[in-house]
């Protein structure tokens, strides 16, 4: 059994990632924070007698099912009711930024030029760009995968589908990033 120590530092290391997930899924903010925060309340309030080794595969697979709900009260909502509000402009003035999330290396920003600063800035934007451009569950394989580093097995425990089906999804979202990076004269 986790101790409460022990859920609250899990959700502090994984709130950040969580959030930018479901983001790439929504492409709406606030809908985003209320997915991950019922999300982790949900794992507080059912599973906390679960082991700390667990909570990671119990939390991402409550997320996706939150977002998979997230979806399906929308195609409703969509059916019954306009939502005039999906014809105002969208503003990405979010706190999260990639940026946050790399650790410091050696060649930390602190220590390398202005030039070198924005060149990476920009490369990590058409990165993001890129991903949320991806087709749903290749771009959910491929951030369980590489975001989250969960391995097959893993990820295919938290999607609902074979190891196969991870590994398909995995490859074209790699391919399909990095022809789209290629074609922006960016090669990693």
């Amino acid at each position: 059994m986790a101790s409460e120590k022990e859920l609250s530092d899990f959700l502090k290391s994984v709130e950040k990632r969580a959030f930018k997930r479901v983001v790439y899924a929504v492409r709406d903010d606030d809908a985003a924070l209320d997915i991950v925060q019922d999300s982790m309340i949900r794992l507080a309030e059912k599973y906390f007698d679960r082991p700390a080794a667990e909570l990671p595969l119990v939390f991402q697979r409550i997320l996706s099912n939150a977002t998979m709900d997230w979806f399906r009260r929308q195609k409703v909502r969509n059916a019954v009711v306009r939502n005039f509000s999906e014809f105002e402009s969208a503003s990405d003035d979010g706190d999260f930024d990639l940026l946050e999330t790399l650790a410091l290396q050696d060649d930390s920003p602190a220590t390398e030029s202005a030039a070198d600063s924005v060149s990476r800035a920009q490369i990590l934007l058409a990165i993001e760009a890129q991903v949320a451009q991806l087709p749903t569950r290749q771009r959910e394989a491929f951030l369980l995968r590489y975001w989250e580093e969960l391995d097959v097995a893993e990820t295919a425990a938290v999607m609902g589908c074979s190891e196969g089906s991870v590994k398909t999804h995995c490859s074209r979202a790699v391919h399909a990033l990095a022809n789209a990076l290629k074609s922006k004269g960016i090669e990693l």
